[in-house]
């Protein structure tokens, strides 16, 4: 199937794939500018036009041709910067599957990297030159990575891009391998077609009413599918500016994104909660002072949870610069659908729902008034279009759920991806999934869960994050959520609330960062007692564990979503970097943590 040119706000050629796509902004917008990289996110060092990315993809798909790579995969491992994308796109005019990830520092374990490099039979590696001499000293040493052939892109003789040929490939043609974050097991390799790139875009720019005029501002970084698709694919697919910087240039300073909102009248661009919630603690107002962000139409939220809160205060504070709670724009996405699955209407504020928290935890949608008691607000995701489609499914006995109970959920449309590099039993059970009653399918299952309510998507949690305790289900976000609340010296959004098994029974455990500012003057057992006594009151449990942890040092995806089961097996495993810690036995320190037996909460700062 070609995507019909209505598609296309600006009616422009139908394509079929993304290399064609370039092909015509190449010839036909040839010094338009395409993207701006800026340094320390805030001064511009390089500039893309659509023309010079075109002549270096080709100059660097000349060259791996000459290395017989058609059809293989090759390694992208980039500091933010514009390297990445004309090596991503050298990868297409190749025909070589690019697969993005982070990469090596010194130091850190290579064990993610050797997964990847192995389950996609990696010869190739691209690069930069400033990287290549690291990146070839650690990979000497590891027996599987010795033997890749590392790359510096930035050094291929643009003269080489006179030889390119367009390579032979179709809409069902593989763009690019997304390895998950690989928060609940081993990274898996989706499978990203030009086609559900070019239907997502399609999907993102109709949601959000994207055309040539609209610019986007990022940090996000380039090898997770947010950072890929919505910043670097979309401003190509529908012909705007795309203005990036580096996450640690954000997370250093998170007036520098706004500020380059602000300076370059951005109308599209948004981030996980945290950043939100980062950008309402760290700014002062001095530094708002000349913020301008009335042009940011489009601020999406993504990732999990989104908070009413983080929005509701967000809103507020930024009003005085012409930011509009309208401008939110709460969305819900995930790698095997490419990116976006659902999202709601442009300018319209967010749309909540109020529900009982206990009827909630038995998987009942009960709506309530916001001034009842053991509540939780739920923030709506808005639904879906263009052919995509959602249906809440019952995990257990894959039957359709009724429309006041909380099942997976499950997706179906030309966005889902084709499957799972090389896993054809993980494929078959996440991307063949048919309703048992209705016979319905083939239907994507996204390990999420959710309802529906008139239309309108609400996610509630992960399924293989959900706690279970005397036979009653806990979402470990809302036990995040009382945790981070119950004292000032914990960090928001650095906490994780995951069971273990104690003599054969569940008990919960709790692992809190706490403020930098705060590690050298912590009350641990002030906090202590709040955590415990605020999720008893709340959440009517016992915590077995808490665990005090540094600032920075809780394991969390690229997007900032906290991976609890690596916290878990950080407990386990005893490699939490710990500041405190108590225990309801203090006998069973040893056990996980390796830490002498003490009666009263202990530093090992």
């Amino acid at each position: 199937m070609t995507l019909n040119s209505d598609y296309l706000l600006n009616k422009e050629p139908e394509f079929s794939t993304l290399v064609e796509l370039l092909n015509y902004r190449a010839k036909n917008q040839p010094d338009k500018t395409a993207y701006i990289f800026l340094h320390n996110g805030e001064t511009e060092t390089s500039r893309l036009t659509y023309q010079e990315l075109d002549r270096e993809a080709r100059a660097i798909a000349a060259y791996l041709h000459n290395l017989g790579a058609k059809g293989q995969r090759a390694l992208l491992l980039y500091s933010p910067g514009l390297e990445f994308i004309t090596a991503f796109f050298g990868c297409l005019y190749a025909s070589v599957v690019a697969v993005p990830a982070y990469p090596p520092r010194r130091n850190h374990k290579l064990s993610r990297l050797q997964a990847i490099a192995s389950n996609a039979d990696i010869k190739v590696v691209l690069t930069t030159a400033s990287l290549l001499s690291n990146i070839e000293t650690l990979f000497a040493s590891e027996q599987d990575l010795t033997n890749l052939h590392c790359i510096a892109t930035d050094n291929i003789d643009t003269e080489l891009g006179l030889n390119w040929a367009p390579p032979v490939i179709s809409r069902e043609t593989l763009t690019f391998l997304q390895y998950t974050s690989g928060s609940t097991g081993m990274p898996k390799g989706v499978m990203i077609s030009h086609s559900n790139m070019l239907h997502n875009s399609a999907y993102i720019q109709q949601s959000v009413k994207l055309t040539p005029d609209s610019v986007s501002v990022t940090w996000l970084p380039s090898f997770h599918d947010m950072g890929l698709i919505d910043g670097i694919i979309q401003p190509l697919y529908t012909g705007f500016l795309g203005v990036l910087m580096a996450p640690v240039s954000f997370l250093q300073q998170p007036i520098r994104w706004l500020e380059a909102i602000s300076h370059y009248k951005a109308t599209h661009g948004g981030s996980p909660n945290f950043a939100y919630e980062l950008c309402t603690r760290k700014l002062t107002p001095d530094q708002m002072e000349n913020l301008d962000l009335s042009s940011w139409s489009n601020a999406y939220t993504g990732a999990e949870p989104i908070r009413r809160e983080t929005i509701e205060q967000f809103a507020a504070k930024f009003a005085r610069c012409g930011f509009h709670a309208k401008f939110f724009y709460p969305c819900y996405g995930l790698a095997e659908n490419t990116l976006m699955v659902a999202g709601g209407v442009l300018e319209e504020e967010p749309i909540y729902c109020t529900v009982q928290a206990d009827a909630l935890a038995q998987n009942v949608v009960e709506e309530v008034s916001e001034d009842n008691e053991r509540v939780r607000h739920l923030v709506g995701c808005g639904s879906s279009k263009l052919g995509i489609k959602i249906v809440i499914a019952n995990p257990e006995t894959q039957t359709q759920c009724q429309q006041n109970q909380v099942g997976e959920i499950w997706v179906s449309g030309l966005s889902v991806a084709q499957g799972y590099w090389k896993q054809p039993e993980q494929t078959e059970e996440t991307f063949n999934a048919y309703l048992a009653d209705t016979k319905e399918g083939p239907f994507m299952r996204t390990g999420d869960l959710g309802f529906l309510r008139s239309g309108e998507l609400f996610v509630t949690g992960r399924i293989k994050d959900v706690i279970i305790i005397r036979g009653q289900n806990h979402y470990p976000q809302d036990i995040e959520l009382t945790v981070e609340k119950s004292h000032p010296a914990l960090a928001p959004g650095c906490g994780a609330a995951f069971a273990v098994d104690i003599n054969n029974q569940e008990r919960l455990v709790i692992v809190q960062e706490v403020k930098r500012s705060e590690v050298k003057k912590l009350n641990a057992s002030e906090i202590f007692g709040n955590i415990r006594q605020a999720v008893s009151k709340e959440h009517n449990l016992n915590i077995y564990a808490v665990v005090l942890i540094k600032p920075v040092s809780i394991h969390k995806t690229s997007s900032g979503k906290i991976q609890r089961h690596a916290c878990r097996s950080g407990f386990l495993n005893e490699c939490l970097d710990v500041v405190h810690y108590w225990c309801e036995n203090p006998q069973d320190r040893t056990k996980f943590l390796n830490l002498q037996v003490d009666a009263e909460p202990m530093s090992v700062a």
